[in-house]
C-alpha cells in the first residue's frame, strides 16, 4: 500500500485568485502546492488587454512576496495570465498579449454562464478574426463549455455546448488549440477523446469526488455548488476513468474559486468550490479510490505543461498518507471568512511542507 508519493511539482491549469485583498489568502494557498497557475480573468473589471494582464500578474506576485510562504516557492511561482474574450476583442489584442510572454491563453465565457461573465461573448462564432490570430500564434482558447439559454436544463447545458458551439469552432478553426475546462460529463470526456491532439480538457477534484447527490440529498449543500454543476454518478465515474487512464488529453485544473462564506450560505448562493490549499490531497483521494495513484503525477505535473508547450517543472512535492482535518474556514478579505471544500472533514492525504 502506497503511504508516500513524491512527484514532480504540479501546475494548476485553471484557478481563480480574484484581486485586491483576496490575494493575501488565495495566492499563498495556491503557491504552497503549484508552480504555474493559469489565472482566470473574470475580475471586476475583467482582464481584457495585455497591459491589464501584466498589471494583474504584478499584483499577484506582490501579494506572494508579502506572505510568509517559503522563499523557494516565492522565487519559482509563475502566474500565467489569460485574456477575457469579449465581443470587442481584436486580432491586435492577441498579438499584444503574446508579446508579453506571460499571457498563455484566452478565455471564452458565454455571456452569463458563471461568476462575473456578464462581459462574455454573445456571438461566439463571430470571433473568427480573433480565433485566426490565436491559431497563428498557437495561443490556446479556454472554454467554459455551457450554453446559457434559459430554456435549456442546467444539467444539459454542457452537452448542448458541445453539439451547438464547440463542434462548430473546431470545424471552422481546425488548428486552434482548445482546452475544454472543468468538464463534468461523459459526453464531454468522449467528445474530447474523439478530437485531435490539439483538444484537451481539465478536470476538477470536486467532479472526480462528488456527484449531484452530494449537493442535493439531505438538503442543499452550498459548498458543493459550482458551475458547471455536479452531474449524475455515471458521469463522475466516466471522469474518473479518463483522468486516471494515462491519456495526455486530460490534466489538472482545480477551478478553485473563493467566495466569502456569507455569499455561499445565502438565499442565492455563489457558485464555486474553494480547494487551492488542499487540492492535491483531494486528487490523491480520487485517484486512490480507483487504485490509480501511479497515474497522478502525469495528470498533475506533465500533461498540462506539454499541452501548453512549457517545460516540466524541476522541483518536486511529497504527499504522505496521514489524516488531516480541513480547516472550518480561512480569514478572507480582512473581516470575512472563506469556507473550503470539505471544511471540518478528514482527508487521508496531506502535502509535506
Amino acid at each position: 500500500m502506497t503511504t508516500q508519493l513524491t512527484m514532480i511539482q504540479p501546475d494548476d491549469w485553471h484557478i481563480h485568485l480574484r484581486d485586491g485583498d483576496a490575494l493575501a489568502t488565495t495566492v499563498p494557498h495556491a503557491a504552497s502546492s503549484f508552480n504555474r497557475v493559469i489565472c482566470m480573468p473574470n475580475l471586476v473589471p475583467p482582464v481584457k488587454t495585455a497591459q491589464q494582464a501584466v498589471d494583474y500578474r504584478e499584483r499577484i506576485l506582490a501579494a506572494l512576496h508579502q506572505s510568509d510562504i517559503d522563499t523557494k516557492r516565492k522565487d519559482s511561482f509563475d502566474p500565467r495570465m489569460v485574456l477575457y474574450l469579449t465581443d470587442h476583442t481584436t486580432a491586435d489584442d492577441i498579438s499584444q498579449a503574446v508579446a508579453t510572454g506571460v499571457v498563455s491563453a484566452v478565455k471564452l465565457y458565454p455571456a452569463g454562464a458563471t461568476t462575473n461573465s456578464a462581459d462574455g461573448v454573445t456571438d461566439i462564432l463571430g470571433r473568427g478574426s480573433v480565433f485566426d490570430a490565436m491559431q497563428k500564434h498557437g495561443l490556446p482558447l479556454l472554454v467554459h463549455g455551457e450554453v446559457t439559454h434559459a430554456q435549456i436544463d442546467i444539467f444539459d447545458r454542457e452537452k448542448r455546448f458541445l453539439d451547438d458551439v464547440l463542434s462548430q469552432i473546431i470545424k471552422n478553426f481546425p488548428e486552434l488549440k482548445i482546452v475544454m475546462e472543468h468538464i463534468t460529463t461523459a459526453d464531454a470526456a468522449d467528445f474530447c477523446l474523439a478530437q485531435g491532439k490539439h483538444i484537451a480538457a481539465t478536470i476538477t477534484p470536486q467532479h472526480l469526488l462528488f456527484n449531484r447527490n452530494h449537493l442535493l440529498v439531505g438538503g442543499v449543500k452550498p459548498h458543493y455548488y459550482c458551475l458547471p454543476i455536479l452531474k449524475r454518478a455515471d458521469h463522475q465515474k466516466r471522469l474518473l476513468q479518463v483522468a486516471t487512464s494515462g491519456n495526455p488529453k486530460f490534466f489538472l485544473g482545480t477551478d478553485s474559486a473563493p467566495h466569502a462564506t456569507h455569499t455561499k450560505e445565502a438565499a442565492c448562493g455563489c457558485a464555486g468550490c474553494y480547494s487551492a490549499l488542499h487540492a492535491l490531497p483531494l486528487y490523491a483521494a480520487a485517484f486512490e479510490s480507483v487504485d490509480a495513484l501511479d497515474k497522478l503525477e502525469n495528470f498533475a505535473s506533465v500533461y498540462g505543461a506539454n499541452f501548453y508547450g512549457l517545460p516540466v517543472n524541476n522541483s518536486t512535492i511529497t504527499l504522505v498518507k496521514k489524516p488531516q482535518t480541513i480547516p472550518q474556514s480561512f480569514d478572507y478579505l480582512g473581516d470575512k471568512t472563506l469556507t473550503p471544500l470539505l471544511a471540518g472533514e478528514t482527508l487521508d492525504w496531506q502535502v509535506v511542507q
